[in-house]
C-alpha cells in the first residue's frame, strides 16, 4: 500500500465480536495517472451504460449469476471513485449495495445457491465489493448491517473451504470436497478486501489458500485447474493465481519468480492470438499483477492492454464477449480504471 494515500477510517462496534473494526474507505491517489482522452472517454461512455442497465431491483445478470454479476458492476462503478453517498454513480452503488444484503443467507453465503451453480463466484466478488465500500457507509445502521454481512460472509468462505485449501464451484460439503483455481483465486481477493475493512479473517484460511496454489504449481510455473487435475497449466488460473498471491501478501514467496515468468511468455502479448479461453478474465487478473509491478513495463503493458480494450466498445459503451456484455464491460472498466488507484484492494 502506498504510505501516501490517506484512508477514511471509522471504529464500529462488531457486537457479538469483542473489540472493534478498523473499516478503511476509499483511498485517494496522491497523483492522478496519466489518461488518453480515447481511455476518459471509454470509460465514461462504459460507466454511464453499466448505470442505466441497472435494473430497477438493483442488480445486473448474465444467465443464472445476478449475484456476481452485480457484485462486478458495482466493482467497476466504483472504481471511478464513485461511493455510496457521493459521485455520479452513489445512487447505483447504493441499490446494488441494497440488493446484494438481499441475498445473504443465514450461514453467510451471498447467493442464491438454488438457481446458481457456482455460487462461490458470487459470494467472493460478493465480499470484494462490500468489503470496499464499507468504509465510505456513513448511515450508521448500514455499516451496521454491512459488517454483520462480511462478518458472516467471511465464515461461509472458511467453512467452505477444501481439505486441499482451496475452492470449488459450490462448498466443500456441497461438491464432495472438489476444488479448482478459479473460484480459490475468488474467494482469497474477496477474503483480503474483508480484512483490509477490519473484519477478523482466520490466518490459517489464507495460509492454507496460499499453499493450494503452491502445491497446483507445475515445473513451468504454471499453474493447474485443480489439485486433482496437476500437469497442465492454465494462463488465466496462473495470472488469477499471482494476484491472490499479492493480494495475500506473498510478494517475496519462491514461487511468485517463476510463475510471473510463466506469466510474461504466455500472457504479455495482448494482441497475440491465445490458446485459452476467459480472455477478460485472464487480464482482469494479470493486469492488476503487472500494475503491482509499476514502471515502464506497466506502462507499455497498459497501452497496449487499453488501446485493445478501447478499440473493441461497441457504440452504446457496453462491451461484448464471453459470458455477457456486463460481464465484459465490468471487466474492462476494472482495467481500464487501475491507475485512478481509488480500491484498496488494487492500489500498488
Amino acid at each position: 500500500m502506498n504510505p501516501r494515500l490517506t484512508r477514511r477510517t471509522a471504529l464500529q462496534s462488531l457486537g457479538t465480536l469483542a473489540g472493534a473494526a478498523c473499516l478503511h474507505g476509499l483511498a485517494r491517489p496522491a497523483v492522478a495517472a496519466r489518461y488518453e482522452p480515447s481511455w476518459e472517454e471509454a470509460i465514461d461512455k462504459g460507466l454511464k451504460w453499466v448505470a442505466r442497465t441497472q435494473s430497477r431491483l438493483g442488480h445486473w445478470t448474465a444467465g443464472n449469476y445476478p449475484t456476481a454479476m452485480t457484485a462486478l458492476a458495482g466493482t467497476a462503478l466504483t472504481c471511478s471513485g464513485s461511493t455510496t453517498v457521493q459521485g455520479p454513480y452513489a445512487k447505483n452503488i447504493r441499490r446494488a449495495v441494497d440488493y446484494l444484503l438481499t441475498k445473504v443467507r443465514p450461514n453467510g453465503l451471498i447467493g442464491d445457491p438454488l438457481r446458481d451453480n457456482r455460487y462461490t463466484y458470487g459470494h467472493g466478488f460478493s465480499m470484494l465489493f462490500l468489503s470496499q465500500v464499507l468504509g465510505e457507509e456513513e448511515d450508521a445502521e448500514r455499516r451496521e448491517e454491512l459488517i454483520e454481512a462480511c462478518t458472516k460472509s467471511v465464515e461461509f468462505s472458511g467453512a467452505a473451504q477444501t481439505k486441499s485449501g482451496g475452492w470449488g464451484y459450490v462448498s466443500a460439503k456441497d461438491g464432495n470436497d472438489f476444488d479448482e483455481g478459479s473460484t480459490t483465486i475468488t474467494q482469497v481477493q474477496g477474503l483480503r478486501g474483508c480484512r483490509n475493512a477490519g473484519i477478523p479473517v482466520p490466518r490459517e484460511v489464507i495460509d492454507n489458500a496460499k499453499e493450494y496454489i503452491y502445491r497446483c504449481k507445475n515445473p513451468d510455473g504454471g499453474i493447474s485447474y485443480s489439485s486433482r487435475n496437476r500437469g497442465s497449466s492454465r494462463p488465466a488460473i496462473t495470472a488469477a493465481a499471482l494476484a491472490a498471491l499479492f493480494n495475500a501478501g506473498a510478494y517475496d514467496s519462491d514461487h511468485v519468480p517463476d510463475m510471473l515468468d510463466y506469466c510474461k511468455k504466455n500472457l504479455y502479448r495482448i494482441d497475440g492470438a491465445p490458446s485459452y479461453g476467459h480472455w477478460h478474465y485472464t487480464y482482469l487478473y494479470y493486469s492488476q499483477v503487472v500494475y503491482r509491478q509499476g514502471g515502464q513495463d506497466w506502462e507499455e503493458f497498459r497501452d497496449k492492454l487499453y488501446k485493445k480494450i478501447v478499440s473493441e466498445q461497441q457504440s452504446d459503451g457496453s462491451w461484448n464477449g464471453n459470458i455477457g456484455p456486463i460481464y465484459v464491460t465490468a471487466c474492462n472498466l476494472i482495467m481500464l480504471q487501475l491507475d485512478r488507484s481509488y480500491l484498496p484492494i488494487y492500489q500498488r
